[in-house]
């Protein structure tokens, strides 16, 4: 008989991916299944193996998602199978996160378990709202509690006269619901009404949302800013600090929904950077890279490699497939021959430099005329043969113009984009229920396979505060050939150009 496997219970932070543990993350990339809480940030799905199962809870009262009892007995079946289980749960296990009643499950069962703790909303919610808990000049202690609980009588319920006498900070987690009824027991056990006041709903998210008032005016200022769960509440002379302290609302480009259509392995470092500038990215990537139907052609080529006098690559993914491809062949990166090599834009050249290769031109620009002129410079290319590596389906321009000059250019499909169908982080979803304020597109197959999904110019119309942004002029080719026109486009052609962009326009 099998054994039983092993379960881990993992804080998986407030809501800002980068808060998970380093153990959080090493975890889920062994884990066999997942089980995540709604409140779980699903772009940390991502970390775990493709072959894993995700099961995702939903919030049982909003969405008629699984029960806490169905929850548990789930995890309870999958360790019986002997599968390494990670129970994703939003903040800390142990923090009003029912950890601890899983964990007693857990060992009922004689199943073994870890728990992983996690960064708590009391914490990080409050950071990120430029509120520190504890300060010299203000209190020199916290105190938390939820803000609803079961009924008067249980050994849990909530003694507010005794809480409104308690010195210091105070932060209720789960009470927007409440959120009337337990400001007012404080006041009428005795706390000034007075009392700065903040709740913070999403904190430390791209769609984090703070309104300050006092402990007798902040339910009518939430529910007129339709704060709703998830949300904090912190009470205290703290709160005044906020003022001062806000850092994460004053970042650029806080508040604003911004697409990333790369591909995950792709989008990280852009993703990342613009959730660092304080963005809500919503990753839906359009492709993914599979290997080109027609392949005898990169046969041939890699046949006669050292015949070359140029092997030119336009992007990462070329560099990735054709290498791939030429070690099944060959087991000495010397059998590369002494052909020069061509990289356009820095982040090819990166690629190619991984490997110790020397780049020996670096066109910046992806315009088939500007890459010509490059080659000009260093030598005439007339009869000078060189072998293009880039994907299936690709603009004619570059060999074009190449050929147009005398060169010989044999244009080698090493790599096919397919369109993307998976949401695995429902954020496809999100876009269609929702629209954002910025789309990016590095590429014309991420706006074709866009397109392809979504139809961009239906989109743009359902949300008319969509806005496109281009990587440079080939990707605003694809954007024209819509009927559409990009709000932006990047003067240099990379990712950081195209940040650089985004920051101006939003200025």
């Amino acid at each position: 008989m099998k054994s039983k496997g092993t379960v881990y219970l993992v804080g998986a932070g407030p809501g800002d991916a980068g808060l998970l543990t380093l153990r959080g993350a090493e975890l889920l990339r062994q884990a066999e299944v997942v089980i995540s809480d709604v409140l779980v940030n699903p772009e940390l799905l991502r970390l775990a193996p493709a072959s894993a199962e995700i099961i995702a809870r939903g919030n049982h009262k909003r969405d008629g998602g699984l029960s806490q009892e169905q929850l548990t007995e789930l995890m309870l079946a999958r360790a019986r199978e002997g599968k390494i289980v990670v129970r994703l749960k939003g903040g800390d296990p142990f923090i009003f996160g029912r950890g601890g009643e899983e964990a007693e499950a857990l060992v009922a069962e004689k199943i073994s378990f870890e728990v992983v703790p996690g960064v708590s909303s009391v914490v990080a919610a409050a950071n990120y709202a430029g509120i520190p808990l504890t300060h010299r000049e203000h209190c020199s202690s916290f105190t938390v509690f939820t803000g609803h609980s079961d009924t008067a009588d249980a050994p849990t319920a909530l003694r507010y006269e005794q809480i409104a006498k308690i010195p210091g900070t105070k932060v209720v987690l789960m009470g927007m619901d409440n959120l009337a009824d337990w400001t007012k027991s404080l006041i009428a056990h005795g706390m000034n009404p007075e009392t700065p006041v903040a709740v913070v709903h999403r904190g430390t998210t791209g769609r984090q949302k703070s309104v300050a008032g006092t402990l007798s005016t902040i339910a009518k200022l939430a529910e007129k800013e339709k704060i709703s769960p998830p949300a904090i509440t912190i009470l205290g002379d703290v709160v005044k600090l906020r003022g001062k302290l806000n850092w994460f609302e004053n970042l650029p480009l806080f508040g604003k929904k911004i697409v990333v259509t790369r591909r995950p392995e792709q989008a990280g470092t852009f993703a990342q950077r613009l959730a660092n500038l304080g963005a809500d990215v919503l990753e839906v990537p359009t492709i993914k890279i599979t290997e080109p139907l027609e392949k005898m052609a990169i046969v041939d080529a890699l046949l006669e490699i050292n015949s070359y006098d140029w092997l030119i690559f336009t992007s990462a993914n070329g560099v990735t497939a054709f290498f791939d491809m030429f070690f099944k062949r060959f087991q000495d990166l010397r059998d590369i021959g002494g052909a020069r090599i061509a990289a356009v834009g820095p982040k090819t050249a990166a690629k190619l430099r991984e490997l110790h290769l020397q780049v020996d031109l670096q066109p910046e620009e992806y315009v088939g005329k500007k890459i010509v002129a490059e080659f000009k410079k260093f030598q005439d290319i007339d009869n000078v043969k060189m072998c293009l590596f880039r994907a299936e389906v690709a603009n004619k321009d570059l060999p074009d113009a190449l050929m147009e000059e005398g060169a010989i250019v044999d244009d080698i499909a090493v790599y096919r984009t397919v369109a993307e169908t998976e949401d695995r982080t429902g954020a496809t979803a999100r876009l269609a229920e929702e629209g954002a304020d910025w789309v990016t597109f590095t590429s014309s197959s991420t706006v074709e396979h866009f397109h392809a999904r979504f139809d961009l110019p239906k989109l743009v119309k359902q949300f008319p505060q969509l806005k496109l942004a281009s990587i440079g002029p080939e990707t605003s080719k694809a954007i024209a050939a819509l009927g559409l026109k990009p709000t932006l486009e990047a003067k240099e052609h990379t990712t950081d150009g195209l940040i650089a962009a985004l920051l101006k326009a939003v200025k």
